[in-house]
């Protein structure tokens, strides 16, 4: 069994690459949404939600966690990575080895303000390829947008069309430096120069997921997901439904602290 963890909805756009790529384990799923958005929290905050995210995937007896919160990530890096007795994919390293044999070299990545703080992804796109540009641009209000159901609204046109006013008119890739992000592609992808590659990380996790369960020797799934969350459970059992299609995944309230 897999456990993945956001701040709150973004998470489902992993969980929808998983199954793209054919992972038919079982998950559990935990929003944070106690904590949304998680972008605007201080460093010492943001490694505490991790360290307890992780504990109560441990209760839950996971085989392997699949971050699917950048901004967690991004602050692993600085504080180290919680002990677990499971592996712990990292969403970003994986996003920045998924550049290597690419052409890209003038990148911009949208993220969280503490993600583009603690300037994780230019590293790892560095990483894989040393003489990237990258400009990273810190998006705020979307977050708030997406947990508030309106994604599809003309509120997140209005700051999807912000963010983009942002990016520098050479880049070659925009990068998705938050889940939540993919849930307002529509809006990106009319108001981006049609040149511009847009890249979800998501894929990148999923293809290294897909190793591990190989690697640990998982047995095969139901392809089932339980959904928990600390925050508001009719809400969020409508935006599960509405963005996963997932008619019979349960979804329950987890109360944590």
């Amino acid at each position: 069994m897999l456990g993945l963890y956001d701040s709150g909805l973004g998470g489902l756009t992993v969980l929808a690459a998983l199954r793209a790529a054919g992972i038919d384990q079982d998950v559990v799923y935990f929003a944070d949404q106690a904590h949304v958005p998680y972008g605007d929290k201080s460093d010492g905050e943001l490694h505490g939600y991790l360290t307890e995210n992780l504990a109560l995937l441990a209760g839950q007896r996971v085989d392997a966690v699949v971050t699917a919160c950048n901004t967690s990530c991004a602050v692993a890096q600085h504080y180290g990575w919680p002990a677990t007795p499971f592996p712990v994919l990292d969403l970003i390293l994986n996003a920045g080895r998924s550049f290597a044999g690419t052409r890209h070299r003038r990148i911009a990545v949208i993220a969280t303000a503490a993600t583009v703080r603690s300037g994780a992804y230019a590293r790892a796109i560095r990483t894989a390829v040393p003489y990237a540009h990258v400009h990273e641009i810190a998006a705020p209000r979307l977050v708030p947008i997406v947990e508030a159901g309106e994604a599809d609204t003309t509120a997140g046109r209005d700051a999807v069309a912000q963010v983009v006013a942002q990016i520098p008119s050479d880049v070659e890739a925009l990068v998705y430096g938050c889940t939540h992000y993919p849930l307002l592609d529509r809006w990106f992808a009319a108001a981006l120069d049609p040149r511009i590659e847009r890249i979800d990380p998501a894929a990148g996790q999923a293809a290294a997921a897909k190793a591990l369960v190989a690697e640990l020797g998982l047995p095969p799934g139901t392809s089932s997901t339980t959904y928990y969350t600390n925050g508001e459970p009719q809400a969020f059992e409508a935006a599960v439904r509405r963005w996963t299609g997932d008619t019979t995944g349960r979804v329950a309230t987890l109360i944590t602290r």
